[in-house]
């Protein structure tokens, strides 16, 4: 039986009922579907709209600077000094270019090949879609010997009168001219205030990220000076960013680890035939073959450690989820590195096989292509899908690998290039054997977990808790203090292994690095599955002295480096074990017998606290070890969830973690030596504990 309400909305259902969305109210609906989402990522997407359309001039050759402004007032401003916006009369439409590029979707000069050769803009709506997410924009270009002026609010053309989006406002079309300018003189200054009707409000423009992009692009354009000011806060803080080594400067700057090769450049150029839709002379759109020209330049080099840095662009934008150009860069590089060990000896053993993760092991590469009307997937640009891109990447990269890997002066390079291709996939092996060794399904299935550890009881992953203890003589301590139903304890003898200055073969011969790996019951590096896990917690329980607090560093170094999802997921603690305890006599109402401090600030304040308030107590006591506490003190202060303080370790910024695990714990001595006698003079003299 049909109920009666779904039928009264069928009868309903007519073309009055269909709304349809003119020009950029559709934006305005759906703005995620076009910069991604309305929080700080769609904020800093619709800037870089603004500003790859300037640096898209730059790319074709004019305009060598591009000046980048957050104003104190919540603008964004975007200067160039290329052509200009073209301001004359569109035909089809009667428009000015202006208000055909800022009002109209799907409407520039990159559709064809008269203006540019290979953009960043394919879709042609970047410009109308940040125009449509403003409460104003205002966009000034110098070209004709004059400045012509427009301004829209909210996408809609018209004059306001007075500064800022609040002023009043009188819908008008059509481009005003302005102030007389010298006749050579070009250039386009857009000046938006995003709309806060549509942006999230805790949205904001990220310096960090801006510095990072203007840094990027000004290595990917040799010669073009990008200046970003913030002046958001007060003072204008003023940053340049120039850079006239290209993409090989660029993979120097990204490497994280010491030089096994000096960069290397891979460079090459092809064709191939695309068919697209073209209007025909009737109007019609027509299946055309059109033939491409593809640039391929990119600059690798591996290092002595064992992460992969890879970025890709194309046309200078980004592809953080790569495309068909990184698929076919893995591909060539792969082939020629495995075509390289054909007739060589004493290299690759019986039974042995090379792939690509074994390749791309300690790279730095900067992977770029440039061509005419690329295929991205969706808006936002993040991967290429032009098929014909990874065939010939593949092949020019293949090519240009084998001639270094094969040319007599490199040979003594490439013979160390190709070790250390073996090594890792003979670690890779190892690692294999080991993980297929540390799986289990449960507790109860598996008879392979280290005989030191003391299991919980619930296999209930939300509420298990795994403290990893310093030492065995806590061990017996803890073992008292824990609730046994859902908190489980492994000891570690010492301190483990600095994972960040060892291999992965090293790694998981170290006895106490394998027993938490397999402990932990989720694999390790790419394997590892966090879904897996044992325990919804790990907490990392050490003495509160400088060597407690090497060891946390040490399996902090650990989790981030071969269990980085644990960590993310925020499932990673540190315990806080007290450093005094005070014991009152005949304590006052409102205070318990014993009171424990967590800090030498925190035991000066307790202590002038209590003698001002005329409360007697013992000799405070000062705790050097997890030992030194009873089972109670150690479970009311450190284990119990009703009143133990645990640090949750977090990646805000996982690329700055990984700067900071590398100079802390990494192979290079002259970084760390920086950083300790800097925070040596930050340090005061009374807080040393000595």
């Amino acid at each position: 039986m049909q109920n009666p309400k779904s039928q009264q909305l069928s009868r309903d259902y007519e073309a009055k009922n269909l709304l349809v969305l003119e020009g950029l109210e559709a934006v305005r609906k759906r703005p995620a579907m076009y910069i991604g989402s309305t929080d700080t990522r769609g904020l800093m997407h619709c800037l870089w709209e603004i500003i790859d359309n300037s640096v898209d001039e730059a790319l074709a050759g004019f305009g060598s600077e591009i000046e980048v402004a957050l104003g104190a007032d919540g603008s964004v401003s975007v200067h160039d000094h290329a052509r200009g916006v073209p301001v004359d009369k569109e035909p089809r439409t009667g428009l000015s270019g202006v208000e055909v590029v800022f009002t109209k979707l799907h409407a520039g000069g990159k559709f064809g090949n008269s203006s540019y050769t290979a953009t960043g803009g394919l879709h042609g709506v970047g410009a109308s879609v940040v125009n449509a997410l403003s409460s104003r924009l205002d966009v000034e270009v110098d070209r004709d010997g004059a400045t012509w002026e427009m301004s829209f609010r909210r996408g809609v053309p018209g004059v306001f009168d007075g500064e800022g989006p609040n002023a009043d406002f009188t819908p008008q079309s059509g481009l005003r001219k302005g102030k007389r300018v010298a006749k050579g003189k070009t250039g386009t200054r857009v000046r938006y205030w995003p709309d806060r009707q549509i942006f999230l409000a805790d949205a904001e423009l990220s310096i960090r990220h801006l510095h990072d992009r203007a840094r990027q692009t000004s290595f990917l354009v040799p010669g073009l000076k990008i200046e970003v000011t913030d002046a958001r806060h007060g003072e204008a803080a003023v940053e340049t960013f120039l850079h006239v080594g290209g993409i090989t400067e660029f993979a120097d700057f990204l490497a994280p680890d010491a030089p096994l090769t000096e960069i290397i450049r891979l460079q090459g150029t092809d064709s191939f035939v695309e068919t697209v839709p073209m209007l025909d002379d009737k109007g019609a759109m027509t299946p055309t073959d059109v033939e491409r020209d593809l640039d391929v330049d990119i600059a690798v080099r591996w290092g002595t450690g064992y992460d992969t840095v890879l970025k890709s662009f194309v046309n200078i934008i980004a592809t953080p989820k790569g495309g068909t150009h990184v698929q076919g860069f893995e591909r060539g590089l792969t082939r020629a590195l495995v075509k390289s060990y054909e007739g060589t000896r004493g290299l690759l053993k019986a039974g042995e096989e090379v792939v690509k993760d074994d390749c791309i092991e300690g790279l730095t590469a900067v992977v770029t292509v440039r061509l005419a009307e690329p295929q991205f997937e969706g808006q936002t640009k993040e991967v290429l899908g032009t098929p014909a891109v990874n065939r010939l990447v593949a092949r020019v990269v293949e090519s240009e690998m084998g001639k270094f890997l094969t040319a007599p002066k490199t040979r003594q390079v490439a013979r160390t290039l190709q070790e250390k291709v073996v090594a890792a996939a003979r670690t890779r092996v190892q690692a294999r054997a080991h993980r297929e060794t540390q799986r289990r399904k449960n507790a109860l299935e598996s008879s392979t977990l280290p005989p030191k550890l003391k299991d919980c009881r619930s296999t209930g992953v939300d509420s298990t808790e795994l403290f990893i203890v310093e030492g065995d003589s806590a061990l017996g301590t803890a073992n008292v203090a824990r609730n046994s139903e859902f908190q489980a304890l492994l000891p570690i003898r010492g301190k483990i292994l600095n994972v960040q200055k060892a291999s992965i073969g090293d790694m998981l011969k170290n006895a106490e690095c394998a027993s938490i790996i397999q402990v932990v019951g989720a694999g390790s590096g790419r394997s590892f599955d966090v879904d897996s896990a044992r325990y919804g917690k790990v907490i990392f329980m050490a003495d509160a002295d400088s060597d407690g607090a090497h060891i946390r560093c040490l399996l902090a170094t650990l989790f981030f480096r071969y269990m980085r999802p644990l960590v993310e997921a925020g499932r990673v603690f540190s315990a806080v074990p007290p450093l005094h305890r005070f014991e009152l006599i005949n304590p006052k109402k409102g205070y318990d017998k014993y009171i424990y401090t967590y800090s030498d600030a925190e035991y000066q304040r307790k202590s002038l606290e209590l003698t001002k308030r005329g409360q007697k107590f013992k000799e405070p006591q000062r705790y050097k070890g997890l030992g030194e506490m009873d089972a109670d003190q150690l479970a009311d202060t450190t284990m119990s969830p009703k009143h133990r303080m645990l640090r949750r370790l977090t990646v805000d910024d996982a690329e700055a973690a990984e700067r900071v695990f590398e100079v802390l714990m990494g192979n290079e001595v002259a970084p760390r030596k920086e950083f300790i006698i800097e925070g040596a003079y930050a340090l005061e003299a009374d807080r040393i504990d000595a």
